[in-house]
């Protein structure tokens, strides 16, 4: 390939990024941490990215014309994390152990909801207790499941166009 074609090759990761933009700002929404009780930190933050992101995922691999297209979402996902860790002053050495626990702390996400989507809002409370930070872990799991499993259903009804152009709402 001549560097010409290189330069003008387009990336496959840039049809999902809409999808990866529409990921982090559901991610974002005011209510996760005002009325689901999510700790406004970093790790509560990384926390809700990688819940949404799960939870898109799971809609992805539910069809077959995007089930392949989950690499692609998953390579934006570690670019900007990467991205994150460096800016936030995370030295070379160290990114690539912080990446790798990162991407074990999403795979087990997705595992645990794909084994629990369809339990009960109280025992999918339970289990978001144990994988997002919340700063009050008392009150808020079960409106954090709630809204989870909302998300989830609103996933469930887009078409796959509608995913892939990030119309999480």
């Amino acid at each position: 390939m001549s560097f010409f074609q290189r330069l003008t090759r387009r990336d496959p990761r840039d049809a999902l990024r809409p999808l990866w933009h529409a990921v982090v700002g559901t991610s974002r929404e005011p209510e996760w941490y005002a009325d689901c009780g999510v700790a406004d930190t970093v790790d509560g933050r990384f926390d809700m990215i990688a819940l949404v992101l799960a939870l898109t995922m799971l809609r992805m691999e539910d069809s077959e014309d995007l089930r392949p297209r989950t690499a692609l979402l998953t390579e934006l996902f570690v670019a900007d994390m990467d991205r994150q860790l460096r800016d936030s002053g995370v030295g070379d050495l160290a990114v690539g152990k912080k990446m790798g626990r990162l991407m074990e702390a999403l795979g087990g996400r997705i595992g645990v909801l794909r084994e629990n989507l369809t339990e009960s809002d109280a025992t999918l409370a339970v289990i978001l207790k144990r994988n997002v930070t919340l700063a009050d872990e008392e009150k808020k799991p079960y409106a954090l499941a709630v809204r989870a499993r909302a998300l989830h259903d609103r996933l469930t009804a887009l078409s796959d166009e509608a995913v892939m152009a990030g119309d999480l709402r």
